[in-house]
């Protein structure tokens, strides 16, 4: 069993931290809430630091989940963070959606300073989160995945290294991308099916095991139907990562023509009040 540092707990972060003490690690959290990692410490035990840096200190691995590229520098190398505290010899396994270029950033300083960084973004959302069934694709040197894996697993289903430093990001990249396109075709269609009069649970059932069916169409089709969308990944997060995945491909000159038009889309759904509703939402402004 290993020492672990687990910095970020929000929505992703507190459940797969509660998964590696399930796993017998010792763990030690941090959060720019306390009072977050103070309720995770009174649910899970074990214990909390006040910065990242301290939250870093003496363990084997330390993991990140938090929101993006500048909050990822932050809890790393800003002035308290984790990168500071990070023992020689230690794997520091980052499972934030960021860019590919700040993996490579923070692999390369990470190994200037003696320690190794995988980059790990995850699939899978909070229930896959809450129920350790997370997909993980990873990025960095093989010996720092061979290490890390078996850490990552204690709240994953599946997890494989891709190649290099950024491979991670860049594969989450891809899901997000397809994603996209899967969710705005699952909208049209239901859409379509109650604008012609048919039963939407009829036809579901009915091409769900067929060549239109997909893990969308299987998880989300009953709340879709009944208009719930309060829960699940958030519009303003998927926004933020078809951001990343746009900017990528203004370098490696990739044409993303359905995925531009559906951030835009996901854009028109924020402005009607959105921005924290689920991805599926895309089927409440078909209906506007």
């Amino acid at each position: 069993m290993a020492k672990v540092a687990f910095i970020g707990l929000g929505v992703m972060g507190y459940p797969m931290a509660g998964w590696l003490t399930k796993a017998g690690h010792e763990v030690t959290v941090y959060n720019r809430s306390s009072a977050k990692a103070e309720a995770w410490v009174a649910e899970y035990g074990h214990a909390m630091a006040l910065t990242p840096k301290a939250a870093a200190e003496g363990q084997d691995f330390v993991f990140s989940c938090v929101g993006n590229d500048d909050d990822l520098r932050s809890v790393t190398i800003g002035p308290d963070g984790a990168f500071h505290a990070t023992a020689s010899g230690a794997v520091f396994v980052d499972n934030t959606t960021a860019s590919a270029k700040v993996a490579r950033e923070l692999s390369a300083d990470a190994n200037a300073r003696g320690f190794q960084f995988v980059d790990a973004p995850v699939s899978g959302g909070q229930a896959g989160a809450e129920n350790g069934q997370l997909t993980v694709m990873c990025g960095g040197d093989q010996d720092a995945y061979d290490r890390a894996e078996p850490i990552i697993m204690a709240f994953a289903k599946a997890s494989k290294r891709l190649g290099d430093s950024g491979a991670g990001q860049l594969t989450k990249m891809v899901n997000q991308i397809c994603i996209a396109g899967l969710v705005q075709g699952l909208s049209e269609g239901i859409n379509f099916a109650q604008q012609a009069g048919l039963d939407g649970e009829a036809v579901i059932e009915a091409i769900s095991q067929g060549a239109a069916g997909s893990w969308q169409m299987s998880n989300r089709y009953k709340t879709m139907l009944a208009d719930e969308f309060e829960f699940g990944f958030a519009v303003d997060w998927m926004r933020k990562d078809l951001g990343i995945c746009l900017d990528e491909a203004k370098n490696n000159g990739a044409r993303l023509p359905v995925t531009a038009l559906v951030d835009q889309f996901y854009g028109e759904v924020q402005d009607m009040g959105g921005g924290r509703w689920d991805t599926s939402s895309l089927l409440r402004r078909l209906k506007r």
